[in-house]
């Protein structure tokens, strides 16, 4: 099984491949933004929620970025690992790897619901979630039971890229399918008919992800190409050192949202008190209710982004490791060609369609304030997504070409210098349209280092050098 597995990521038209790895990635990672995404769909049409329910969500929102942060740097650092090292014929440190990673994906899980119960007040303060009284009792509802599920959705999140790893895209997708149907059809039930408030959409959401994992751990008593013995679950610092470098981009492209996050809600909590309209205390939670609406959608779209990207690590992987540079380099076009198309229809969305997009969660109970300000965010916020599409899968193909130092100093560029930086100055000069500024601002200067890379990576893979010449030293 693994001799055929090679043979066909080494031999296989690349079309065919980036479809079969690429699409169930798309859908596992669209169907995870679901979750807080469904959530937040019924909690704005609930009357009794309505924006105040829309901000807590927007507040918490970060602190489940945080969880999923730390799962897909183990898993997307496990998912490189095991795909270079099956293409250069190390079975064993494939083993080794999907072994140590969930160990430090349990690991990490529950220190992490500790920090979140212990901690709750203080962290929904540090993200803003003091905007008014009702958004904080809102937030603190949500974010105790939310917390609750966070082993079972970081143990979900971290073992699907391994799982795609072992050339299961299919399960893969299916397991967070599965979680995520189970969340629909419970947040009605307990949002309107139990009227169960906050509490409602976030047990909705756990019980999905407990079945998630269930199904991602009875997986891994069944894996197809990697084997898993004992040793495989004894922690080795090189094999776990290398998978967290390998999976680092993926970690920092997460928590650098969570970064951004908390500098724009407190940017909004700030310049919203200064403004003639958001400073009235009925309407101060609407900037924020509409902003997390705004990256919801962006959400989604980088959802397709990053598993178009994602979902070709493996490909990526193994024929670097098997020196295929050829068939990364046509790989790499197609994915480059793809993401822009991708942006380029949510640039559409955005510009011509806001009052759809908007009315989704809903607007129509809100006043024209609200919905004023959430067209303006749209199409200033996203304006520059087409860059933003090209940039996040140029991060995500260095990743998987094992070139971490270099997808992890572009990706602080970006998220961290760029994004918050900009998030922190903008609103000076601006006011609250300052923080809308930011993201298009932060993704055409990332642009311009993004050609840099992109033209430098498809002159080294056009080269007849060996393919250690690829490794981040070669940067």
């Amino acid at each position: 099984m693994e001799q055929k597995n090679q043979l066909y990521l080494g031999e296989e038209k690349i079309s065919t491949l980036m479809g079969k790895y690429a699409i169930p990635c798309i859908i596992s990672l669209l169907v995870g933004a679901l979750y807080n995404i469904v959530d937040q769909i019924f909690i704005a049409n609930a009357d009794y929620l309505g924006s105040y329910g829309n901000a807590a969500n927007t507040v918490v929102f970060p602190l489940t970025v945080i969880a999923l942060a730390i799962a897909v740097m183990i898993g997307d650092g496990c998912c490189a690992f095991v795909s270079l090292s099956l293409g250069s014929g190390r079975s064993d440190d494939a083993g080794r790897s999907m072994g140590n990673s969930i160990v430090m994906a349990i690991a990490s899980s529950l220190f992490l619901t500790v920090v979140y119960i212990v901690f709750s007040e203080k962290i929904i303060s540090l993200f803003g979630g003091t905007v008014n009284s009702e958004t904080f009792a809102n937030s603190k509802e949500y974010f105790f039971w939310i917390s609750l599920g966070i082993p079972f959705y970081m143990f979900g999140q971290a073992m699907n890229p391994i799982i795609r790893a072992d050339g299961s895209p299919a399960f893969a997708m299916i397991s967070t399918l599965c979680g995520a149907v189970i969340n629909i059809i419970l947040d009605p039930i307990f949002i309107f008919i139990f009227k169960w408030g906050m509490m409602g959409a976030a047990v909705a959401t756990v019980i999905g992800q407990i079945a998630a994992a269930i199904l991602a751990l009875w997986y891994l008593c069944h894996t197809k190409t990697v084997k898993l013995s004992r040793k495989c679950f004894v922690l080795k610092p090189s094999v776990a050192g290398m998978t967290l470098k390998l999976g680092i981009c993926s970690f920092l492209s997460q928590i650098s949202l969570v970064a951004a996050m908390a500098a724009i809600n407190n940017m909004i909590r700030k310049y919203g008190a200064l403004d003639s309209i958001f400073s009235i205390e009925q309407y101060a939670q609407i900037p924020m209710a509409v902003v997390g609406i705004v990256m919801k959608f962006f959400q989604i779209v980088i959802s397709i982004v990053v598993g178009m990207a994602a979902g070709c690590i493996p490909i990526i992987g193994f024929n670097m490791g098997a020196g295929l540079k050829e068939r990364v380099k046509k790989l790499f076009t197609l994915l480059l060609i793809s993401e822009a198309c991708v942006g380029a229809l949510a640039f559409i969305a955005v510009e011509l369609f806001p009052h759809r997009l908007i009315a989704i969660f809903g607007a129509a109970n809100e006043s024209i304030c609200y919905t004023e300000f959430a067209v303006k965010a749209f199409r200033i916020y996203l304006c520059m997504i087409v860059f933003a599409c090209v940039n996040k899968a140029a991060f995500i193909f260095l990743q998987a070409m094992g070139k971490a130092a270099a997808s992890t100093m572009l990706s602080m560029a970006r998220e961290i210098v760029f994004g918050v930086g900009f998030a922190l100055l903008l609103p000076i000069f601006f006011g609250l349209d300052g923080v809308l500024y930011s993201m298009p601002v932060s993704d055409i200067l990332t642009a311009f280092i993004s050609l840099v890379v992109i033209t430098r990576t498809y002159k080294q893979l056009t080269d007849k050098k060996p393919v250690l010449a690829l490794s981040d030293n070669a940067m």
